[in-house]
C-alpha cells in the first residue's frame, strides 16, 4: 500500500515539473541568418496562354475560312479528292497527304480518307519551348529548305517560316524542253505551272530567258525576296477587309512599311504587255479563252513558242501580276511578248 502511495506521488511530481517546464520562458539560443526575400516565378503556362486560348484562337479559326486555303474547304474540294485520288493531288490538297509530304517525303497511291486543309496541316508540335532564346517557331511542322519537283533540281530556301509556303506554292510540272528537233509537244491541257507559281517567281527560276529588250535580274536578288517574306506580307495585321492574318490575303499595311508613299497598284508596264501576250496567245489558239485561258492548247510546237507559252502560264499562275518579283516579271512578260510578236 505505501509503495502505491510513492509511486502515486511520484507522478504528480514529475507532472507539476512537465507543466513548469513548458510554461516557463524558453532559454534563448544563438540569433539565426537574416531570410532573404523570394522573387515570384514566372507562370509556366504564360508563354502557353497567350496563344492557346478560345479568344485568341477563334479570330484566326474565322480568318482562316475567309482564305482560298479554306473557303470551307474549296482547296480539298476543288481537287476532288475522294478515296481514289492520287496522292500527287493529295500533297496539296489535303491534310493527309501534306503531312506525309513534309514528314517523309512518301506519299500514298490514294487516301482513302483525305480530309481539308486545316490548322494541323502546317502546325504540330513545337521543336522547344524556351521561346525567349530560340524564338517562337509557332509550331511550323517545317522550316528547312525545299527541293523543287522540277527538273533540274532547284532548292529555294525563304530561311524561315516562309519555308512552309514553298511545299505546295511551285510547279507540278517542269517546263519545255528542246525533243532534238527544234519541236515541243504539249500533250494534255493541264501541262504547265499548274497553280503552284508563286515560290519560284519570288526567286526568280523556272522562266525561260528568251532574248529580248529587257535584261533578267539575278537570282534571290527581288526586294520581296531578300527585304520581305510571304508571311510578312500575306499574315500581316488585319484591317475592316477582313485581310492579312490567316486569309494570307496581302494588306495595305504590310506595303507601307517599305512604300511609305503608298502601295503601288500595279507594277509600271506589266498589266499592259501581260495582256497583250494573253490576247495574242488566244489569237494564236496556243491557249484557251474564259477559264480556259489558264491552260494550253495541246500541240506541237517550236520551243521558242512552247517557251513563250511556259512563261504566259507561269505568270498567270502566279497571280500576283509582277508584283512578286517586278523586275523578273517585266523581263519574262515583255521579252515573251516581243518574240511571240516576231513569229507573226
Amino acid at each position: 500500500m505505501k509503495k502505491l502511495k510513492l509511486i502515486g506521488f511520484l507522478m504528480i511530481l514529475a507532472s507539476s515539473l512537465i507543466f513548469i517546464q513548458c510554461t516557463s520562458e524558453p532559454i534563448p539560443g544563438p540569433a539565426g541568418i537574416d531570410g532573404v526575400d523570394g522573387v515570384d516565378g514566372v507562370d509556366g503556362t504564360a508563354s502557353c496562354v497567350a496563344c492557346h486560348t478560345n479568344s485568341h484562337r477563334s479570330a484566326i479559326i474565322e480568318s482562316y475560312y475567309t482564305s482560298d486555303h479554306s473557303v470551307r474547304g474549296y482547296a480539298f474540294n476543288h481537287a476532288g479528292i475522294r478515296g481514289s485520288e492520287s496522292g500527287s493531288c493529295a500533297k496539296c490538297h489535303s491534310n493527309e497527304g501534306y503531312i506525309d509530304y513534309v514528314t517523309t517525303g512518301e506519299l500514298k497511291p490514294s487516301y482513302d480518307s483525305a480530309t481539308p486543309i486545316g490548322c494541323t496541316t502546317c502546325h504540330d508540335q513545337h521543336g522547344t519551348f524556351d521561346f525567349e532564346n530560340d524564338g517562337q517557331d509557332y509550331a511550323l511542322r517545317t522550316f528547312e529548305p525545299v527541293e523543287l519537283t522540277t527538273q533540274p533540281s532547284i532548292t529555294i530556301d525563304f530561311e524561315g517560316t516562309s519555308n512552309n509556303c514553298v511545299g505546295c506554292h511551285q510547279p507540278l510540272y517542269s517546263g519545255p524542253t528542246d525533243d532534238g528537233e527544234g519541236k515541243y509537244t504539249i500533250y494534255s491541257k493541264y501541262w504547265g505551272v499548274h497553280h503552284g507559281a508563286e515560290a519560284p517567281m519570288v526567286e526568280g527560276v523556272l522562266g525561260k530567258l528568251i532574248p529580248g529588250s529587257v535584261s533578267y535580274p539575278g537570282i534571290g536578288s527581288s526586294t520581296h525576296r531578300i527585304g520581305s517574306s510571304c508571311v510578312n506580307c500575306h499574315m500581316g495585321e488585319t484591317t475592316e477587309n477582313n485581310d492579312g492574318m490567316h486569309s494570307f490575303k496581302p494588306t495595305a499595311k504590310a506595303c507601307i512599311s517599305c512604300h511609305t508613299n503608298g502601295a503601288p497598284t500595279e507594277v509600271a508596264g506589266f498589266n499592259k504587255d501581260f495582256n497583250k501576250l494573253k490576247t495574242l496567245l488566244q489569237e494564236k489558239g496556243y491557249i484557251g479563252t474564259g477559264y480556259d485561258e489558264l491552260y494550253p492548247s495541246p500541240n506541237t510546237y517550236s520551243i521558242l513558242e512552247a517557251e513563250i507559252i511556259w512563261n504566259y502560264l507561269l505568270l498567270a499562275e502566279d497571280g500576283s501580276m509582277g508584283v512578286h518579283n517586278p523586275e523578273y516579271a517585266k523581263a519574262l512578260v515583255k521579252n515573251s511578248l516581243e518574240a511571240l510578236e516576231s513569229l507573226n
